[in-house]
């Protein structure tokens, strides 16, 4: 079907009026009139998605990030961005950008996903946004079953994307966690929210920290940090089996296996000072 019939079902679930004044969301490039028959998720525009797109014969990419955030005058095939633009176009593909909208997206967006894969019942958004009130950032809800800190963090770890960085956390182990606040994408500015929900644990990504060293300090969630990647990812096949059934099923979506978190290794630290004293 013409690529502006597709893009039309990806504004039905991902309205670009949610989206924050400072993004970039919609079409990047691409023929409103050229015909689409595969379409491909990944949560990054990386040189590596795109020769997968080029590979697969994708017509669409559809990515959570954007490939320019900033205003651009121009895109030379020897800028880096600018080349990936070139190798779409060449390619005849064009790339779709959905990223705070579909952050903030009811049903099928990144924070129900997040939500969801961890097995939260009656999750809502921690920051409600426009009259629908399943929209908005981030989500709280209820584990099915109590359980520790620690078996809480080793379920995030099952069921994200195994990244470098893993899952790192702040607070007692033995902590028992039953509401769960989460926040795909750098989430710290709703740690206050989380807070003021009830929440036993806050899962997010990018924590910084001067922001985790204080809330050590006060009643308040343990923290959960993940790669920023990890946290995003289970929207991609939400969003794909979503859009195969918004255009029933004349179009061929999948999921990019590319992991394009930007972290590649990762080297354990010595014992810590007051262990080698001990």
């Amino acid at each position: 079907m013409p690529l502006r019939e597709v893009i039309a079902a990806l504004d039905a679930r991902y309205d670009r009026a949610l989206a924050e004044s400072w993004d970039a969301v919609g079409p990047v490039c691409g023929d409103p009139d050229e015909p689409v028959g595969r379409v491909l998720f990944a949560v990054d525009p990386t040189s590596a998605v795109v020769d997968e797109v080029v590979g697969t014969g994708t017509d669409l990419l559809v990515t959570h990030h954007p490939l320019f955030l900033t205003p651009v005058h121009g895109v030379p095939a020897d800028d880096p961005k600018g080349a990936l633009v070139h190798r779409l176009v060449r390619a005849g593909a064009a790339l779709f950008v959905a990223h705070t909208n579909a952050d903030r997206a009811p049903g099928s967006g990144v924070n129900a996903a997040l939500a969801d894969v961890l097995g939260l019942v009656g999750a809502v958004p921690l920051e409600p946004a426009g009259a629908d009130p399943a929209a908005g950032l981030g989500r709280v809800g209820d584990l099915p079953q109590p359980m520790t800190l620690a078996s809480f963090a080793e379920r995030v770890a099952a069921v994200l994307p195994e990244t470098v960085g893993g899952v790192r956390v702040a607070g007692e182990p033995h902590r028992v966690v039953r509401r769960v606040a989460v926040c795909g994408g750098s989430g710290g500015s709703l740690l206050g929210a989380a807070a003021a929900a009830g929440a036993d644990v806050f899962l997010t990504s990018d924590l910084k920290h001067h922001p985790v060293s204080d809330a050590g300090e006060v009643d308040g969630p343990a923290l959960c940090d993940v790669a920023h990647y990890a946290s995003e990812w289970p929207w991609l096949p939400v969003a794909a089996a979503r859009l195969a059934e918004d255009l029933g099923g004349q179009v061929e979506v999948a999921v990019s296996r590319r992991r394009t978190d930007p972290w590649t290794h990762h080297v354990s630290s010595r014992a810590t000072q007051d262990d080698q004293l001990s």
